[in-house]
């Protein structure tokens, strides 16, 4: 059986708008932040070379605000919108993570002095867990999975009158969620910064889609309707926008889903950004934890004179694809749906490093 599948998208082109702008404002706000800088855009020469493509280049969030994963720009900034606009005496934040959201949110709230509670789906690993109460926050695993664990977070938060910091828009709840998928606009900015070329290919990961939301509105603000190929990665058990590709219609995975890739396990799209992606996205890409290990293992030790550099699960998942469609025969036909070629500049995105052990 294949580790992974590749799915036409009949969907793209239909109408949609972006769903957030106001990008100016979002990378303002991250330049006040102490230690704000420009993660690294990586460029893997030889392993381009090696698998006859013109360039890889690979956004770096392992290194963004000491917190290991890209999650600090989007909490950072709805945390800081909630308190301009809402209160400036908020009460707490409280969210639901599989644990790098849940992590840049206790750290903003530490930085700004506020209560921070999280709630965390059945199977959380305790080295996540940690990770979360170092920066003070109190954390509490639900038995339950995540997108009912979202529901819960929203539940106490109207019951606590604490403030919900949640990617996932529900009824009634989307403002906050904008900011967030606003925040990861600043990466893109950075990209195009950092490049001497415009991709051609940008491969993105999903969960519920707020990254990818906020990546290509981005980049559909500066070049318009000439948006690269663009390919949305999930996890097979979770591949809530895959599966909706495939039947044309909105689908919402329940049960309990399970995945090494923590971050994206999460089996309902944020029905904001979702008729956007479904409207710019050219292909959606399901793949097995094999897929992930390999590119895990890739950034340990990279082609030729290519950097090593650190991947946790849901950041080498872009890495491990691309590998496997251009150095496995077997995905010959893969590989012409990617549209992938000697002058294919493919950019990726390491959303994550490798997480510490609990010790």
């Amino acid at each position: 059986m294949k580790q992974l599948s590749i799915i036409e998208n009949n969907m793209k082109g239909s109408y949609a708008v972006p769903p957030v702008s106001g990008f100016d404002q979002a990378y303002e706000f991250h330049r006040t932040i102490a230690g704000y800088r420009p993660t690294p855009l990586i460029g893997l020469k030889s392993l381009a070379a090696e698998t006859g493509v013109g360039s890889i280049l690979m956004k770096d969030e392992s290194e963004r605000f000491g917190l290991n994963a890209f999650k600090g720009l989007g909490a950072s900034y709805a945390a800081y919108m909630a308190a301009q606009k809402y209160s400036k005496d908020i009460r707490g934040f409280i969210s639901c993570t599989d644990g790098n959201h849940g992590k840049a949110l206790a750290w903003i709230a530490q930085k700004m002095g506020i209560p921070c509670r999280i709630l965390m789906p059945r199977g959380a690993e305790s080295r996540r867990i940690r990770q979360i109460e170092k920066y003070g926050a109190s954390v509490e695993v639900m038995e339950m999975n995540y997108d009912d664990t979202v529901r819960c977070a929203a539940a106490e938060a109207e019951k606590s009158a604490w403030t919900l910091v949640q990617d996932t828009a529900l009824p009634g709840y989307t403002e906050i969620p904008g900011y967030i998928t606003c925040g990861y606009s600043t990466m893109m900015r950075e990209v195009l910064a950092q490049a001497d070329e415009m991709p051609t290919h940008l491969f993105i990961q999903a969960g519920v889609g707020s990254l990818a939301g906020g990546v290509i509105a981005y980049l559909e603000s500066v070049c318009g309707s000439r948006l690269p190929f663009i390919g949305i990665i999930e996890a097979a058990p979770a591949a809530c926008y895959y599966e909706s590709a495939a039947a044309g219609k909105k689908i919402c995975i329940g049960g309990g889903p399970e995945t090494a890739m923590a971050g994206l396990n999460c089996g309902e799209p944020n029905f904001v950004n979702y008729p956007y992606l479904m409207s710019r996205t050219d292909v959606f890409i399901k793949c097995s934890d094999a897929v992930t290990y390999k590119g895990m293992e890739r950034a340990r030790h990279p082609a030729g004179t290519d950097r090593a550099f650190s991947s946790g699960e849901c950041g080498a998942v872009g890495l491990g694809v691309i590998e496997t469609v251009l150095t496995d025969p077997s995905y010959a036909a893969e590989r012409l749906q990617l549209k992938l070629d000697s002058d294919s500049r493919i950019l990726l995105f390491n959303t994550e490093g490798e997480i510490e052990d609990d010790e």
